[in-house]
Parts: structure tokens; C-alpha cells; sequence
């Protein structure tokens, strides 16, 4: 290897270790359907074995946000990964997508193997957890551009979904009910502000402990955004007409929930039959954010929304709620437009 180019920043052989990792780490759980290898030039999937009649390929990409920061700060990588993961695929799979693979790119500042590999742990995880398969991705070293052990991540997915079983918003009607699926916690959005409030404003240590938590502070903020793929799967496949779903990303449920719903009506939200999980409650309780801000910046307990008929609400509380570790509530209905496209009340 040229000597130079180690003095100005690349290590070029540390970038072969951190390859090889990855193979060991991924060769025995890559899909039999991935047909070239790890290192390549490019990736290759075989759609044939799908058996779809007239299958439409979805795609989405997303990255971590400034949730690396506090990775970075906690030195803590072990579950960022699950992050990335988590916030491509359950953007496809409001369209009714099966995730099939997953690419990653990861920019930093100088080749830290070690730490890569808690990365590539962490979204080999996110694509077990999606049933998809991590076909390849991109690791840059780039001194010039990061500042000293800092890095930002990038996540590419593409799934499947049958022409025919396209969720389409335009089958949202009045009367629909909105059926939320609880989140983990935080997940990836709305970190700035996080750390905001808990660290500049208020000077909070990472191992604080606030009584209304299980955990210290850190481990809070840290805990990996759900991963929906396997309960949207179940509602798929029960038979169940779904109007449409939303991921309830940056925006929370004000900007994301009339992404998926026709322009002439409107989400009613009681957000009263929203459970809100205790960090929610601390952050607002220690500084000066009212309820608008906080449902517009976080998703509030809300990680995923399904729409459908009123007359199977029942249903798919019930087959939600009784799904592992699942938690499922009504929080609204669809009414006509009300000069807002979500309104947010107290009944």
C-alpha cells in the first residue's frame, strides 16, 4: 500500500479487515436468493424465486439522524445499526412491501474496525428482524470530511409487493378507524431536540436515572427504533383491508398521518387514548414545549399507523394485541375535511 496515502488518511488495509469482518459476520445468513458475493462490484438478487405474478419493486432510503451523536458521545454502536434498518424499512412497508435487501453506507472519519463491526452487528439484526438480507454496502474513510470519531451512516432498501395489493390511500374513507401500533420509545427522530433538553438546557449526566424509567438515561435515548416488518406481514396476510399506514417518522403523527390520507378528509385524533411513554412526559415537564410541538417533533408513543374499516377495528386490535410483545390502540377516525388535515383534540 502507498505510504502517502496511509500519512494523508486512508488506511487502506484496515478497510480490507473491516470487509472480511462483514463476511464472517453475514456469509450464514444471506439469502439464498442473493447470487454474487460480498466485496463486489455490485449485488445481485434472483426475483424469480419470489413467484410473483406482476411483482413492483419498493424502494426507500434514510439515515440515523443526529441519534449518532449521543452513539458517538456514549461510545456506545451496538444498536445504531438496528436504527438504520428500522427507519428504511418500515417506510416501504406502509405500500405493502415485503423488505428483501438491505444496502448500508458508512462515511467516517479514520477505519475503526471495531467499531464498524458494532455498526454492522446492528443492521445484520435490523435485517433478521425484517426477514430481508444485507446484500452489500459502502465503507468510506474520510479524515478531511469528519471530525475525530465521528462517522454517518446511510440505509438502502428495496422489497416486493404484488400490483394488485398495493396499500393505495385513495381507498380511505370516511368513518375508517386509525389504529396506532406503540413505539419503543424515542426511535430516530427528533434528536436536536433531545439533546436540547437534556443536555445543554438542563445539563443532565448520561447515567441519570429519572424514576419514571427502567433504565438510565443513555439506555433510554439508545433503545433501537421498533422494526414492523413482521406484524405488518401478519395484517397483510389475515385478509384484513388495510385503507392505508403510516411511519410515524420526523413530523410525528401531525405531518405523517396526512401523508396517507385524500386531501378532502381529515384525521380526528383523540390523543387522550394515546399512551405516551414516560420520556415523553419528562422532556415536555422540563422545558417550555407545549402538546402542538411535542406531537409535531416526536412520534409520542406512536410508532406506525394502520387505517381500516370500522368493521374490523376489533379485529385488528386483537390480532395486533396478541402478536408478542405488540400493543395496539384506536386513537382516531377518518372525517371529512375540517380545514386542517389532522385535528387533535381531547375526545
Amino acid at each position: 500500500m502507498s505510504q502517502n496515502y496511509k500519512k494523508s488518511g486512508v488506511d487502506i488495509h484496515k478497510g480490507y479487515e473491516v470487509v472480511n469482518r462483514i463476511k464472517k459476520i453475514v456469509s450464514d445468513k444471506l439469502d439464498t436468493k442473493f447470487i454474487s458475493s460480498i466485496g463486489s462490484f455490485g449485488c445481485s438478487y434472483d426475483l424469480s424465486e419470489l413467484n410473483y405474478k406482476k411483482p413492483i419493486l419498493v424502494s426507500g432510503t434514510d439515515g440515523v439522524g443526529t441519534k449518532l451523536l449521543l452513539a458517538i458521545e456514549a461510545n456506545n454502536h451496538k444498536s445504531i445499526g438496528i436504527d438504520l434498518v428500522a427507519m428504511c424499512v418500515n417506510d416501504i412497508l406502509t405500500l405493502g412491501a415485503k423488505p428483501l435487501y438491505f444496502l448500508d453506507y458508512i462515511a467516517i472519519d479514520k477505519i475503526d474496525v471495531d467499531k464498524i463491526e458494532d455498526i454492522i452487528i446492528g443492521i445484520v439484526q435490523g435485517c433478521l428482524e425484517s426477514d430481508c438480507s444485507l446484500l452489500g454496502g459502502e465503507t468510506a474513510e474520510m479524515k478531511d470530511m469528519y471530525i475525530k470519531n465521528h462517522y454517518d451512516l446511510a440505509g438502502f432498501i428495496t422489497g416486493c409487493v404484488e400490483k394488485e395489493k398495493i396499500i393505495d390511500f385513495n381507498n380511505v374513507k370516511v368513518k375508517d378507524k386509525i389504529i396506532a401500533i406503540q413505539s419503543s420509545g424515542v426511535h430516530s427522530n427528533g434528536y436536536s431536540l433531545v439533546r436540547k433538553i437534556f443536555f445543554k438546557d438542563n445539563n443532565y449526566k448520561f447515567d441519570h436515572k429519572f424514576e419514571e424509567l427502567d433504565c438510565d438515561l443513555i439506555t433510554e435515548l439508545l433503545k433501537p427504533t421498533k422494526i414492523y416488518a413482521d406484524i405488518i406481514n401478519e395484517i397483510i396476510n389475515s385478509g384484513i383491508k388495510v385503507s392505508a399506514m403510516a411511519n410515524i417518522t420526523g413530523g410525528g403523527i401531525i405531518e405523517n398521518i396526512p401523508r396517507v390520507i385524500p386531501k378532502n378528509l381529515c384525521a380526528r385524533i383523540n390523543k387522550n387514548k394515546i399512551e405516551v411513554p414516560p420520556i415523553f412526559n419528562i422532556m415536555q415537564s422540563i422545558s417550555s414545549i407545549n402538546d402542538y410541538e411535542m406531537f409535531n417533533v416526536f412520534n409520542m408513543g406512536v410508532g406506525f399507523v394502520v387505517i381500516v374499516k370500522d368493521q374490523d377495528e376489533a379485529r385488528l386490535l386483537k390480532l395486533i394485541n396478541n402478536y408478542k410483545s405488540y400493543k395496539a390502540f384506536t386513537i382516531g377516525e377518518i372525517i371529512n375535511y375540517q380545514e386542517e388535515r389532522i385535528v387533535i383534540n381531547n375526545d
